[in-house]
């Protein structure tokens, strides 16, 4: 039988717990805020710097397994959720509310990314946290047909717009302002000025997240938003082929040159499975994505399978994060929101100055 667990030996085990994420030990990361014990029950307070994700159970389970071997009669845990943010210091009247601003891209048109954008959106909203999405594809506005939003903003205000608010988030596009099949006919000065509208005169208020969908390609519009905004990160989105990987290989390059960390890779439509018969074609090749991944350095944050139920859910206003979130397509882009989160969470962490005796221990006794 293991001898009664004491302060010290609960300390050492928690130390060997490593979160993969973050590639360190949850204490020396400060996700450890208390340890309590009463004879041989503990109680861990934890502050993870995210809103929850699969991993936090993993990494219960493994605490819960070795205080337990090491004489723990119970273990129990209360949580904290703090979502932590990394800025352009330079940029900082910009957004003030808003913690992380990650843009969306693609180096071509046709992969997904505005697919990608609503489904991020709404998962980071459903795992808790106060999201917003902006529309920046002001040649071909699509987030507002993806939620079925027709509305038209109101003003709080003479110069500040109210965001359209439906399924917990908060959303803005060109769409919203222009009249119905108007073509968008804009030089540059012009998608500048709406842009820095978007960025400037929009109430979005205290937000997480505030998810930004570009239009593909590396012009006046990314350029515009990557020298005005204040971004924690990118996002790029491909597709298996390598004509797709060698233009997002171009928009990966921009973002490195403007210095906003690349927070990594999706992979879209990266295979087919058969509902019927289960069997998995891969349409468009595979492996790209993260092939390119390892390439250039950067996370390879998932892949996205076609499932036709994506289609379906877009042209009737439900991304398929809310639509069927079992579904393979839905676990797929829940899974990218994950890594996204903690992405940006180890920026920040990078970011900051060294936080590993920022936790306390209470040490009680029954």
């Amino acid at each position: 039988m293991a001898d009664r667990i004491s302060s010290d030996r609960a300390l050492d085990l928690l130390k060997g717990v490593v979160d993969p994420g973050f590639e360190n030990d949850i204490v020396s990361l400060g996700f450890v805020k208390d340890v309590k014990l009463r004879g041989d029950e503990v109680l861990v307070r934890l502050e993870w710097p995210t809103y929850p994700i699969a991993q936090h159970a993993i990494l219960k389970d493994e605490m819960a397994e070795k205080l337990t071997a090491g004489g723990a009669r119970s273990v129990s845990f209360q949580e904290q959720h703090v979502v932590l943010g990394k800025r352009a210091s330079d940029k900082q009247q910009l957004l003030k509310g808003v913690r992380n601003v990650i843009a969306v891209a693609s180096g071509k048109g046709g992969v997904g990314k505005s697919t990608l954008s609503a489904n991020l959106a709404l998962a980071l909203s459903e795992s808790g946290a106060s999201v917003g999405l902006l529309d920046c594809d002001v040649y071909g506005p699509s987030i507002g047909l993806m939620f079925g939003v027709k509305e038209k903003p109101k003003m709080a205000g003479e110069n500040l717009i109210l965001p359209i608010e439906t399924r917990g988030l908060k959303l803005m596009s060109m769409a919203f302002i222009s009249e119905d099949d108007a073509p968008v006919i804009w030089r540059g000065p012009m998608v500048h000025g709406l842009i820095q509208q978007f960025l400037t005169q929009v109430s979005w208020g205290a937000l997480d997240y505030l998810v930004i969908d570009l239009p593909p390609g590396t012009g006046d519009a990314q350029l515009t938003l990557t020298q005005s905004a204040p971004l924690s990160g990118a996002v790029i989105i491909t597709t298996p082929q390598e004509m797709s990987l060698i233009d997002a290989r171009k928009g990966l390059r921009m973002f490195q040159q403007v210095s906003v960390p690349v927070l990594g890779i999706v992979e879209n439509m990266s295979y087919f499975s058969c509902p019927h018969c289960g069997e998995r074609s891969e349409i468009f090749s595979h492996g790209g994505g993260r092939a390119t991944s390892k390439e250039l350095n950067i996370p390879f944050l998932g892949e996205v399978p076609i499932d036709p139920e994506v289609v379906a859910g877009g042209d009737e206003g439900e991304p398929i994060v809310g639509r069927n979130p079992d579904s393979p397509a839905g676990k797929a882009y829940l899974a990218v929101a994950e890594n996204v989160a903690v992405a940006l969470a180890r920026e920040a962490f990078e970011g900051a100055a060294d936080n590993s005796g920022d936790f306390s221990i209470d040490w009680q006794t029954g």
